[in-house]
């Protein structure tokens, strides 16, 4: 019988719903499924033929901890998503390696720890005209973090964006793209490259609202049919990967002003996959992970 790790967080067992039907379905393909969080002292991941990055989402906060244990368990075991990829995607600053590769992206730009807040706004604001803007950590998880700032609030954006950058934290500001009020995001789920399932998230950024210090913001989630110019956009984000086809991956799009779908986050390490939305996608995925330790 094969043993599968789902690797979680403590505080995010009780969030991720994802997990209790995952763990089902492996266990109907007769597979040995423990629950696992990643920072457990006593687990002998070696026991393991899989360890399957599932929800282990305070990572943003404990990172040099993390990423020193996401080094550790590959050499025990066979680690999904690989070490590579979770050194690439868990830092934003990927969006720029996509836009270079002429994939359609949410135009991104970034200051950087040791810059001052207001010379890196006022370096945005030039390419920004009169939208809103969303200032968001370039290592960060669950929407944390993350506001959205009206033009004309500058001084609360520059508080904003110095928090973080007095906390040694990579700035993030993209232009809010307003078609989100009315359209939402569309986050596309591919298995083996495949395409399984996509679903629709409601808006969550709010002008004048404080950011979320939760660890994963709530959601507004409902099934969603791809349009066939997302399905194209998501298989060029992917096809830009320098890792080959993954198990699983995430695309999230949002429509810029001209209507156009342009990649928000691709979400490689631990994405929702929200299976309550797509009966028997949970068991796709369950055979997709055993075709790797079978």
């Amino acid at each position: 019988m094969h043993t599968v790790a789902l690797v979680t967080a403590r505080a995010a067992r009780r969030l991720d719903e994802d997990l209790a039907p995952l763990e089902a379905a492996l266990r109907n393909a007769e597979t040995e499924v423990s629950i696992v969080d990643w920072d457990d002292a006593d687990a002998d991941w070696g026991a393991f033929d899989l360890a399957l990055l599932r929800s282990a989402w305070d990572y943003s906060k404990r990172l040099p901890e993390f990423l020193g244990w996401a080094e550790r368990v590959s050499l025990l075991t066979q680690l999904v998503c690989p070490l590579q990829v979770v050194r690439w995607n868990i830092d934003k600053h990927y969006l720029s390696d996509l836009a270079r590769a002429r994939v359609p992206t949410v135009p991104s730009h970034f200051i950087e720890p040791g810059e001052a807040a207001a010379a890196g706004l006022q370096r945005f604001g030039l390419h920004l005209g009169p939208a809103d803007f969303v200032i968001k950590p370039a290592i960060g998880a669950g929407s944390r973090d993350a506001q959205r700032h009206a033009r004309e609030d500058i001084e609360a954006a520059t508080a904003h964006a110095q928090r973080l950058l007095d906390a040694r934290r990579a700035v993030l500001l993209q232009p809010y793209l307003d078609r989100i009020d009315e359209h939402g995001e569309t986050a596309l789920l591919y298995y083996e490259g495949r395409f399984s399932h996509a679903i629709r998230k409601g808006p969550l950024l709010r002008r004048g609202e404080e950011p979320t210090r939760a660890l994963l913001a709530e959601e507004h989630i409902t099934p969603r049919t791809p349009q066939a110019d997302e399905l194209r956009v998501s298989a060029q984000a992917l096809a830009a990967l320098p890792f080959g086809t993954l198990l699983y991956a995430r695309v999230d799009l949002i429509r810029d002003a001209a209507g156009a779908p342009c990649v928000l986050e691709l979400e490689l390490i631990e994405p929702s996959m929200f299976f309550m939305h797509a009966p028997g996608s949970a068991a796709r995925f369950a055979a997709a992970i055993l075709k790797l330790v079978g």
